[in-house]
Parts: C-alpha cells; sequence; structure tokens
C-alpha cells in the first residue's frame, strides 16, 4: 500500500495533486474521493483529467447526471457522483459500477463513496480524502491499494 499526504495551500495545489494522481492512472483503477461539499472534489477530478491530457474545460461535476464520460488518449474516465443517491438505492446498481469498471480501457473516479455497500473488483483503489473548505487549505490523504490488501468501501 501506498500513503502520501499532501497540503494544499491553493486551488492550483489542489489541480497538481489530481494531475500527479492522473499520470499514475491504469485501466480498472477506481478513485473513490470522500469530503464535503465545496472541498475540490471537482478541482481535483480536473487535475486527474488534466495529467491524462484532458481538455479541463469540458469538465462538470456530474451532481444531476450522476456520471460523466471523459474519453482521453489513454483512458475512458467514468466520472461518478453519488451525492443525491440515499441509504435506500444500491448506488453501485444504480449507475451500472460493475458494467462500468469491467470495460477496457476505463477507470473510474466517484465523489461520495460512502454511498456505496460494496466496490467492484478494481486494478487498483485510490482512497482520497480531502479536508477542507472555503479559502483553508487542503489537507489530501490517498492511499493506493491493490486487490490483494483489500478495500474500505
Amino acid at each position: 500500500m501506498m500513503e502520501r499526504e499532501i497540503i494544499c495551500n491553493t486551488p492550483e495545489d489542489t489541480f497538481a495533486a489530481g494531475q500527479i494522481v492522473g499520470r499514475e492512472l491504469r485501466s480498472g483503477d477506481l478513485v473513490l474521493l470522500s469530503g464535503g461539499l465545496g472541498a475540490g472534489k471537482t478541482l481535483l477530478t480536473k487535475g486527474i483529467l488534466d495529467g491524462l491530457g484532458f481538455d479541463v474545460d469540458e469538465v462538470t461535476s456530474p451532481s444531476f447526471t450522476l456520471v460523466n464520460l471523459y474519453r482521453t488518449g489513454s483512458l475512458d474516465i467514468h466520472h461518478i457522483d453519488l451525492w443525491r443517491l440515499d441509504g435506500t438505492v444500491d448506488a453501485a446498481a444504480a449507475v451500472g459500477l460493475e458494467e462500468l469498471v469491467e470495460a477496457p480501457r476505463t477507470a473510474a473516479i466517484i465523489e461520495w463513496p460512502d454511498r456505496l455497500t460494496s466496490l467492484p473488483a478494481a486494478s487498483r483503489v485510490f482512497e482520497i480524502s480531502i479536508e477542507g473548505d472555503g479559502d483553508d487549505p487542503r489537507k489530501i490523504e490517498q492511499r493506493v491499494r491493490s486487490p490483494a490488501e483489500g478495500t474500505t468501501a
């Protein structure tokens, strides 16, 4: 397991932290983004996609659509936001998570992963939590687990 902690003093720092993750992603990976409203999950996601060479002006929060698909040169990224799903819905089934991550050349970024009761099989799971809001610095904690190490949802 790999762990990393980053303090981001500016939005640009948060974006740059995402770029690092984007350059590390490969097919079959899951990125689980936790943090309060306004913590910077979508900004970090923009950085991830920039790290994959995608036009970040095309990246928006999928709060209302639940899933946005971004096709980069190397991967298809499913950006999933589970905020609007409550505990009475099987969130993974609602967005077709199992099928999404089984597709070739695919990785998924999931905001509000605490709404999942289980995770599909993945090459690696990036568990990223963001603390802070407003003009406060952000503390980003990242753990990367392989299937053999197990994951938490």
